[in-house]
């Protein structure tokens, strides 16, 4: 056997795992800009949900999105709307598709995914909601208490 007869199997095994991650069967994707437009939709605007660690969501979030970390999903699902489009995300994807794959096989089908996650809207210059009050924020999103009046943004 030659090194070329071992690479090339190789790399045509990690372009395929590479293709299978980048496309998730379970979601729509989402441009930062359409979801932009689509967030002053009034009762037809999505839910957005940011499925990041707090203390990501606490340092900058798309507007209006509701934090319910990735691995907390299950456990949280009566907070998550059925009768809404649901647009997640996190900072590269890969938390976006388990917290989709949790949803969907609780019943959910309306599911969208934010294209280039969080970085993508931040590169796009896109408005970044931030609390007025970071520790309070942290520290309701950690308790699963009340977060409207902590988490409130500037």
């Amino acid at each position: 056997m030659n090194l070329r007869s071992l690479i090339l199997p190789a790399v045509l095994v990690a372009l395929v795992a590479g293709t299978a991650l980048a496309t998730d069967p379970l979601t729509t994707a989402v441009s930062p800009g359409a979801l932009l437009e689509r967030l002053d939709d009034g009762a037809k605007a999505p839910y957005v949900l940011d499925v990041r660690t707090s203390e990501e969501y606490v340092g900058g979030h798309v507007p209006g999105a509701v934090n319910i970390p990735h691995d907390q999903i299950a456990a949280r699902l009566a907070e998550v709307p059925k009768d809404r489009d649901v647009v997640l995300y996190c900072r590269s994807g890969r938390r976006a598709q388990l917290a989709a794959a949790v949803l969907a096989e609780n019943g959910y089908a309306r599911l969208e995914h934010l294209q280039g996650d969080m970085p993508a809207w931040a590169d796009q210059n896109r408005p970044v909601e931030k609390p007025r009050d970071a520790a309070a924020c942290t520290a309701a999103l950690a308790s699963g208490g009340p977060t409207a009046q902590a988490c409130a943004s500037n």
